[in-house]
């Protein structure tokens, strides 16, 4: 996973530049006004700072249709080219004017980097460690932040502070950034494949990976394109192929699942249990936790929660579920045979697969569908073989060969997998139909379960007895299925490759019901995050810890006050990173929701103390003290929280279809509360007073805790598919309820 990480890692580069901006500008702006003469002109010089809020607001707008349409990786480098100019521009500014045109183009910078960078961030990184890469924005923002407020503390204890030199300096690590997305960063996989350019998004995914196999991710990546959908909960029990269950509940061969092993002679089946499964009743009747908060509970909230709550002690990172199964292939028809590994994937004499694309890895050869049946009986076994176009996931790609090398594998992350199955279906006329279902699984069994232990797969050592598990399953029709072609195809189902159908993004696809439900979570989260006062805090600190005495002793070593705030400022940033990596270190560990649950507690108690401090008389040095602990317990906790996760949230919730534009939608919100809390600031100082202001940030945090506890479901450890599919199953459910 190195290569993700350091893809990662050089995408986060974009926020340490908007830190570094943020910081510059509140240093520069000091000696700003002392040449152009603005202490008489608040509005211009509040323009110099806003200006790249103004601009950040504009290119969100449609920076989420463009990076769909052009992709994300053109978009850093346009935000890192603008990062350069602007700095360079700043570097000259000869009057005010040049410098708010300046301020613009940087907002343009920052709207593209702090809206596309979590996009990409997660679109390229595995589920086991996405919190973690998507809270290395926060981690480097801040970095920024502390670096530049170095650097301006520096600049100015010299005799004549330069502050063009101050803002001109960003070009210089924008060039970097220009550098490393020109030549390191790759364009994202999901991306790429919404465009049907599969040869590209695979050879992506075996370089963020660091493997060759990659055929389960990128059947998953196809399986993204889609958005909605006829989606059932189902229960399944896994075990040897060559075993017969007899209990009631278990449906008969015909229905059953292939799951080809790693090992000759080893084959598993899945065969569906007819009666609910737990995950379906927990999602239809919600748990005991939303039973008591009278049903206030998202039910969706309550499905994610069931699934983190049924997964092996070693949590989804290291699912005991399926470790050593190979490739898996789902079968119709008469599998109950116990055949060997060798007469499972050995073609019959007069069966073939021809590849219709032609040879070579070339997308534009490939005019055959993605995955096709071309057997002559719907009873026969699909027969995998390693020949036509890989990137098409045809046959070979998702099988093990007849020497024994690895070629494929269907796990997809956070111990899901991924399988289709093909199925009779007796249509109005009376006539056979060939059906098709695309399922992901995910192990449900616990310890004490009804089929024993959790499981006995090979390489474990587990007794005879536990050889089976309990799945929790998602099907669905395949996102690429078309009916259209079983008249070109009359024997079976077919796929048609994602050139043929990636349509690219439309406004209706945002009003289907789960894509409306993960933005009221979107736009809801970032509301709050606004509102929570940080920008508040922020613009007292350095006043805070004047109080506290800090002042003093710098005025003591000969420091101004102007260089004793940026001092201050400096200070108080270095203490979020410590704060910061906890946070990257338990994001998928205890989860996003549970995070957010467990620190907004503190900036409420921390806004509670600083509306007490403001209130109540107390000595100086006892007030300065209680406020200055407040202040950096608030600033420790919204980091570890509040912070980065609104972000990470936003960019995972989303259709691969829409994500451009939803997560611009969100942004758009972000920014737009970010200008009405800075300037409705000053205002709320002189009607409410800083203990009304503090005060409205608590109830601010109050209603956050509720709104998380109530609507934001936990996805640690979930491919961004499943995350997906799961909002289109619990808004269904939610809306069937109401109709009942």
């Amino acid at each position: 996973m190195s290569g993700a990480v350091l893809v990662a890692v050089a995408a986060a580069i974009g926020n340490l530049l908007q830190g570094w901006d943020n910081a510059t500008i509140a240093g520069a702006v000091l000696y700003i006004k002392r040449e152009f003469s603005l202490e008489s002109e608040p509005t211009i010089e509040g323009l110099i700072v806003a200006m790249s809020l103004i601009g950040a607001t504009c290119i969100t707008t449609c920076s989420g249709g463009i990076s769909d349409w052009l992709g994300r990786r053109p978009m850093l480098i346009i935000s890192s080219v603008l990062y350069c100019v602007s700095g360079l521009v700043m570097l000259w500014s000869p009057n005010v004017y040049i410098l708010l045109l300046a301020r613009l183009l940087d907002g343009f910078g920052v709207g593209l980097a702090v809206t596309l960078v979590p996009v990409y961030i997660s679109e390229t990184a595995p589920p086991e460690i996405r919190g973690l890469l998507n809270t290395l924005p926060q981690f480097t923002g801040s970095i920024g932040m502390f670096l530049s407020y170095c650097m301006v503390f520096g600049m100015s204890l010299s005799e004549f502070p330069n502050w063009r030199l101050m803002l001109g300096v960003l070009s210089i690590p924008s060039l970097i950034y220009f550098i490393l997305t020109i030549f390191f960063l790759p364009e994202s996989p999901r991306w790429l494949v919404s465009k049907g350019r599969m040869s590209e998004a695979k050879k992506v995914l075996q370089r963020l990976r660091g493997r060759e196999d990659v055929a389960g991710e990128m059947a998953l990546l196809v399986e993204g394109l889609g958005v909605g959908g006829e989606t059932s909960i189902e229960e399944y029990i896994i075990g040897p192929a060559n075993e017969d269950i007899e209990d009631q509940d278990i449906s008969d061969d015909k229905d059953q699942i292939k799951l080809y092993g790693p090992e000759e002679g080893l084959s598993w089946v899945a065969r569906p249990v007819t009666g609910q499964s737990t995950l379906g009743i927990v999602s239809r009747h919600g748990s005991m936790a939303s039973q008591s908060a009278l049903g206030l509970v998202d039910p969706l909230v309550t499905l994610f929660g069931s699934v983190h709550e049924k997964v092996p002690e070693t949590g989804s990172m290291r699912s005991a579920l399926f470790p050593h199964f190979g490739s898996m292939f789902s079968v119709g028809g008469n599998q109950a045979r116990n055949e060997e590994w060798d007469d499972d994937i050995v073609p019959r004499e007069g069966e073939d697969y021809p590849s219709d694309g032609g040879g070579g890895d070339s997308d534009d050869n490939l005019h055959s569908p993605l995955i096709s049946r071309q057997t002559t009986s719907l009873d026969k076994d699909i027969v995998p073989t390693n020949h036509g176009s890989l990137t098409s996931l045809r046959h070979g790609s998702l099988m093990q060969s007849t020497t024994g090398e690895q070629v494929g594998s269907m796990g997809i992350g956070g111990g899901w997998q991924i399988a289709w199955q093909l199925s009779e279906k007796v249509g109005p006329d009376g006539k056979k139909e060939g059906g098709f279902k695309r399922i992901y699984l995910h192990q449900e069994g616990v310890p004490g379960s009804r089929r024993g232990s959790l499981v006995s797969l090979p390489g474990n050592d587990a007794p005879v007895d536990s050889e089976y598990v309990q799945a929790a399953a998602l099907v669905s029709q395949p996102a690429l299925y078309a009916s259209e072609l079983m008249k070109q195809h009359p024997v079976g189902p077919a796929m048609v490759h994602p050139a043929e159908t990636a349509k690219g993004p439309s406004w209706k696809d945002i009003f289907e019901p789960g894509v409306k439900h993960a933005l009221v979570v979107g736009i809801g989260i970032q509301i709050l995050q606004q509102f929570s006062g940080i920008n508040g805090v922020l613009y007292y600190t350095p006043q805070i810890l004047e109080q506290a005495g800090v002042g003093v002793l710098l005025s003591n070593l000969g420091i101004s006050s102007s260089s004793a705030s940026l001092l201050i400022s400096g200070i108080t940033t270095l203490l979020m990173l410590p704060s910061i990596a906890v946070a990257m270190r338990l994001m998928d560990i205890a989860g996003r929701r549970s995070l957010l649950l467990s620190t907004l507690p503190v900036l409420i108690i921390s806004l509670l103390v600083l509306v007490i401090g403001s209130v109540v008389k107390m000595g100086n040095v006892v007030h300065a003290a209680i406020s200055t602990v407040s202040v950096v317990l608030y600033f420790c906790f919204f980091v570890m929280g509040f912070g980065p996760i609104p972000n990470i949230l936003c960019a995972e919730i989303f259709p691969t279809r829409v994500r451009g534009i939803c997560i611009a939608i969100c942004a758009l919100t972000f920014w737009i509360c970010d200008i009405i809390v800075t300037y409705s600031l000053p205002v709320l100082l002189k009607s409410v007073g800083l203990a009304g202001v503090f005060g409205m940030y608590a109830v601010v945090c109050v209603i956050s805790w509720v709104f998380v506890f109530l609507k934001v479901p936990e996805t640690k450890g979930m491919p961004l598919e499943v995350i997906t599919e799961f909002f289109s199953v619990g808004a269904k459910q939610v809306a069937a309820a109401k109709n009942n």
